[in-house]
C-alpha cells in the first residue's frame, strides 16, 4: 500500500470534507443566535437588528451556507477567520487568558480553519471548482 500516493488523491477531497463539515458548525451557530435553533441552555431570544451580535449572526449564517456549497470559498474565508479573532478578543479573552476556560477554543479553531480555507481553496467538491468547469 502506497501511502503517498493514497494521501495525494484523498487529500484534495478531505479538503472539501473540512470545509463542509466547518460550515456546518458555523451555520449552527448562526441559526441559535438568529433562530433559537437549536435550542440554547439558558433561552435567549433573537438580538436587536444591528447589533454586534446580529452582525455576527448574520456572517454566521451566509458564510456558513457559502462554506457548505463551497462558494466564494476564499473571500468569505477570509471575512469569517476576521470575524472569529475580533470576536474572541472581544468576547472571549477578556473573561481569561486560556481559551479553555474563557468558552474562546472553538473561535480559535474557527478562525484558523477559515484561514487555512482561505488559502487553500474550496477543494474539488465545491461550487466554486464547477463555476471554473474543473469537478
Amino acid at each position: 500500500m502506497n501511502l503517498n500516493a493514497i494521501s495525494s488523491s484523498w487529500a484534495p477531497r478531505l479538503l472539501s470534507v473540512l470545509r463542509i463539515v466547518a460550515g456546518v458548525l458555523f451555520l449552527e451557530h448562526g441559526t441559535q443566535k438568529l433562530f433559537g435553533f437549536p435550542v440554547r441552555m439558558g433561552g435567549g431570544g433573537a438580538p436587536a437588528l444591528f447589533t454586534l451580535i446580529w452582525f455576527a449572526a448574520i456572517l454566521e449564517f451566509v458564510g456558513g451556507i457559502l462554506i457548505i456549497l463551497g462558494l466564494f470559498t476564499r473571500p468569505v474565508a477570509f471575512i469569517l477567520s476576521g470575524q472569529m479573532a475580533f470576536a474572541y478578543f472581544i468576547a472571549h479573552a477578556p473573561k481569561s487568558p486560556f481559551p479553555a476556560l474563557n468558552g474562546g477554543d472553538a473561535a480559535i479553531l474557527f478562525c484558523f480553519v477559515f484561514l487555512y480555507l482561505a488559502a487553500a481553496g474550496a477543494g474539488p467538491w465545491s461550487l466554486d471548482t464547477q463555476r471554473r468547469g474543473r469537478f
